[in-house]
């Protein structure tokens, strides 16, 4: 049968001298791996069709969908969405790509999860239009909200007393935990004011020095990696850091 969905790209891997076999997170289905035919060749209109599934591409598609399969095919593809700068910025590809990466090693069952989508999408438009700000401040933002759909979100219960985020057990806390997995001080409540940021916009006002983004990026993921199962390490951790350095 025929579904019309929405997908992200996740990944592309060459197959043989004209395919293409893409990871996309789609709407109806969850996480799917696309076989596509014929879009590696030297005319321009294989081209064109090959930057389609290009990572954090937002895309329409009318798919063969068969649960009996590992590869599914691709009938239909076009932009959903033609980014405005998101390919161009080297900035905002660089977290673009990061985003992509951490979304991918939560996803280990290929089932469907629309709300997780639509997040995920709505990520991407912003950060399309963001401003450098808003940029700079994403990846923090991002990570901590896209924990909320993998059953370990941080509990935002931070004040005065309970100032101590314990990264095991995902909650501030009144006294230090038994192992080395925290924060405290400035950076326990920086991490509690960006859990209260619910639209991307509000990150133009939280000032961070880049000192403080790349030590708590670096927490995150021992974050995800305490939490997520053969979680390992972010490749596009280093061009992150170096990028918005």
């Amino acid at each position: 049968m025929n579904f019309h969905t929405k997908g992200v790209v996740l990944r592309t891997v060459k197959y043989g001298e004209t395919s293409v076999i893409v990871s996309i997170f789609t709407e109806l289905f969850g996480m799917q791996s696309y076989i596509v035919n014929g879009v590696r060749s030297s005319s321009k209109k294989a081209g064109t069709k090959s930057n389609l599934f290009q990572p954090t591409a937002l895309l329409d598609l009318v798919v063969y969908h068969n649960e009996q399969k590992n590869l599914q095919r691709i009938k239909e593809h076009r932009w959903a969405v033609l980014y405005e700068h998101l390919f161009f910025d080297v900035f905002k590809g660089a977290v673009a790509t990061y985003m992509v990466e951490l979304l991918q090693k939560c996803l280990k069952q290929p089932e469907p999860n629309p709300d997780l989508f639509y997040f995920m999408e709505d990520a991407l438009l912003h950060l399309d239009k963001a401003s450098p700000k808003m940029v700079a401040n994403y990846p923090l933002f991002f990570s901590l909200h896209l924990a909320n759909f993998f059953g370990f979100r941080l509990v935002d219960e931070y004040d005065e007393a309970h100032n101590i985020l314990d990264l095991q057990e995902g909650m501030f806390l009144n006294q230090y935990p038994t192992h080395t997995h925290y924060l405290e001080g400035f950076n326990s409540e920086v991490i509690a004011t960006l859990l209260r940021v619910m639209q991307p916009e509000e990150l133009n006002q939280v000032h961070l020095p880049v000192s403080t983004r790349r030590y708590l990026l670096q927490q995150l993921e021992l974050y995800y990696a305490l939490h997520v199962s053969d979680f390992g390490h972010l490749r596009s951790m280093a061009v992150l850091q170096e990028v918005l350095g």
